[in-house]
């Protein structure tokens, strides 16, 4: 489909990528990860021609239409059927069935069609966005972070959307969950290269660590190697019988490929200081309410108690008050009524927009990191500033120098600083990138006090939430389990209205069943003797290289003890066995690819079923 071949791309001095090789085929669904500002949306741009690479090229084949979502939504007609009619081309202008198809498609009724775009939630302004873009019929979606302020509801459907998207499809996004579950492939913007793998995120990231840790064995092998030939050529090239073998050892030690230390990359890595309290109970909200005015509530007698040890998720759709239910609790905003206690050894941390917006542009990094603690040694402030990824000279910055992105990393910072046995954080995973969000979940599971986050992630909601607020059907309620619980027993309203629009058809479960176990049972069939092939080759390379290590000590000895002929048979059984080793590994690579791609196979089918 598209390939791309030895792309290269630098801004100033700041080489993003360098030969990077690609080739997308039909109906793959691919993840692009990498850290921020590692060049994911420049190589999208590259792919649309916003962009011109410094070397390479990119094959696209003719007829082959690439369409990218926009991030921002912005309508100028006044109806959803006007605006719809803008993507048509000059040949189709008159056609206006063919958008309208699509909206139907989409969700749209016969009377939304004469309404104003703007009318709309965010969801259903993004599908006026994606109906636009399918009028095109593009073969490819390239979507840059198309999660940004959608809410749960949004979310899941884009999500259903892409699974059953009939061509190719490039993601870029923070949010891992919703990634995986549409991809097929994992391509990774890692130090400055390109990698590819059939899979998830989790799996890749496996895989990146396993490289790693091969490259790292190699690397210390080769340097044994190296120090074994040095010291065999100094005490070998002054002897008249030897120096010959010293000067093939030369040789040798001059191919000899230097290994240099892999470049890691920076990563969020904190824990929260927990000030410990003697209550059971630090929250405590009782029937609270609040509106701009008293004809226009928000939320209504919410109520709830917020136990030492436990979190709760605030959910629902943009705009219906979570935020606002965060902020009245937090005393940022007055409620109606009600009543709002804290324990008197409460100690509030408060992430959210509201606060970010607070730091001061005049500050520096270092400045606003005190301002959480002003007791803390300077040596702990610069501990903080580098968990939080800013380093040297860079908590010396002044807050209006930085992007949203660090300011939300200061503010997290601030936190840090300070002791605390309550979270309220708003949108935290914002800005974050998947490594980042990881550090995140790690840091509130290891926190001994009590959170409040509201989060559109849904797999922060797994991951940390023991209960819930749900903004849904028009009020607020308290939800005492977790969110799969919550999708069982209630689930979003939106998606049951969609569910009953749909006629399911009947499914007949013993044929379900039946072919299922048929499936299972081929694809044992294909997958058993690569895995038993997997487990010998495994053994194989543990056993050589226990054999090399082994041999090693003996040819050290040997060349200590001065005995020439044992060296040369010694040194060349190394180097065989070590040419074994790097051809079983290359062996294991290809079967590893290959079991992957039955087993990805086959899951398909499974889910299709």
């Amino acid at each position: 489909m598209i390939e791309l071949s030895n792309i290269s791309k630098s801004f100033a001095n700041k080489e993003l990528f360098t030969n990077l090789n690609f080739r997308l085929n039909k109906g793959n669904k691919v993840g692009l990860v990498g850290r921020n500002g590692s060049g994911k949306s420049t190589l999208f741009k590259i792919i649309l021609g916003e962009e011109h690479p410094d070397d390479g090229e990119i094959n696209i084949p003719k007829n082959y239409k690439i369409g990218a979502l926009k991030q921002h939504l912005v309508f100028t007609e006044k109806t959803v059927r006007e605006e719809g009619s803008t993507a048509l081309n000059e040949e189709d202008k008159y056609n206006v069935y063919k958008v309208e198809k699509i909206l139907f498609g989409l969700g749209f009724s016969h009377e939304d069609l004469d309404k104003s775009p703007q009318s709309f939630s965010g969801g259903y302004q993004i599908r006026i966005n994606l109906a636009k873009l399918l009028v095109t019929q593009p073969n490819l979606l390239l979507l840059d972070e198309p999660t940004n302020y959608l809410d749960i509801v949004s979310l899941r459907w884009l999500k259903s959307f892409l699974k059953s998207f009939d061509g190719e499809v490039i993601i870029i996004t923070h949010n891992r969950d919703f990634m995986d579950s549409i991809t097929t492939h994992t391509m990774g913007l890692v130090r400055k290269n390109l990698e590819v793998i059939p899979g998830s995120t989790h799996k890749f990231y496996a895989q990146l660590e396993a490289n790693d840790e091969h490259y790292e064995k190699q690397k210390a092998s080769n340097e044994r190697k190296r120090k074994e030939l040095e010291d065999f050529i100094a005490k070998n090239k002054a002897r008249a019988s030897t120096a010959a073998q010293a000067q093939s050892k030369q040789k040798e030690l001059d191919k000899m490929e230097d290994l240099g230390s892999l470049e890691n990359e920076a990563s969020l890595d904190f824990d929260f200081n927990y000030k410990d309290t003697p209550s059971k109970v630090l929250l405590d909200v009782k029937d609270v309410s609040f509106g701009y005015d008293e004809n226009n509530l928000l939320f209504q007698d919410i109520s709830f108690s917020l136990k030492k040890g436990e979190t709760i998720g605030i959910i629902g759709k943009n705009g219906k008050g979570k935020s606002t239910l965060l902020n009245t609790i937090a005393g940022e905003l007055k409620h109606l009524s009600g009543s709002v206690d804290f324990h008197t050894s409460t100690t509030l941390g408060h992430f959210g927009q509201t606060n970010i917006d607070h730091l001061n542009p005049k500050n520096t990094i270092m400045d606003e990191i005190y301002l959480g603690n002003a007791k803390l040694a300077e040596s702990s402030v610069r501990g903080i500033a580098g968990s939080m990824m800013f380093s040297g000279d860079d908590i010396k910055k002044k807050i209006s120098l930085l992007s949203g992105g660090e300011k939300s990393r200061v503010m997290l910072g601030k936190i840090l600083a300070t002791d605390v046995n309550l979270l309220f954080l708003d949108e935290p995973t914002n800005h974050l990138d998947m490594q980042s969000i990881d550090a995140l979940i790690k840091a509130i599971k290891n926190f001994n006090g009590s959170c409040l986050i509201v989060t559109h992630s849904e797999e922060l909601l797994r991951e940390v939430c023991d209960s819930l607020i749900i903004f849904s059907k028009g009020t607020a309620s308290y939800f005492d389990r977790g969110y799969d619980e919550f999708l069982e027993k209630i689930g979003w309203e939106e998606e049951e209205e969609e569910k009953k629009t749909k006629t399911a058809p009947k499914v007949n479960k013993k044929e379900n069943k039946k072919l299922r176990a048929q499936i299972i049972q081929e694809r044992s069939k294909k997958t058993s003797p690569l895995k038993k092939k997997l487990e010998k080759l495994e053994n194989e390379i543990m056993e050589l290289e226990d054999d090399v290590s082994s041999q090693q000590e003996e040819l050290i000895k040997a060349s200590n003890e001065g005995d020439n002929s044992k060296v040369i048979e010694l040194s060349q059984i190394v180097t065989k066995n070590e040419k074994l080793v790097e051809d079983k590994f290359e062996q294991l690579e290809i079967t590893q690819h290959e079991l992957d791609e039955i087993e990805e196979e086959y899951q398909q089918k499974l889910d299709e079923i």
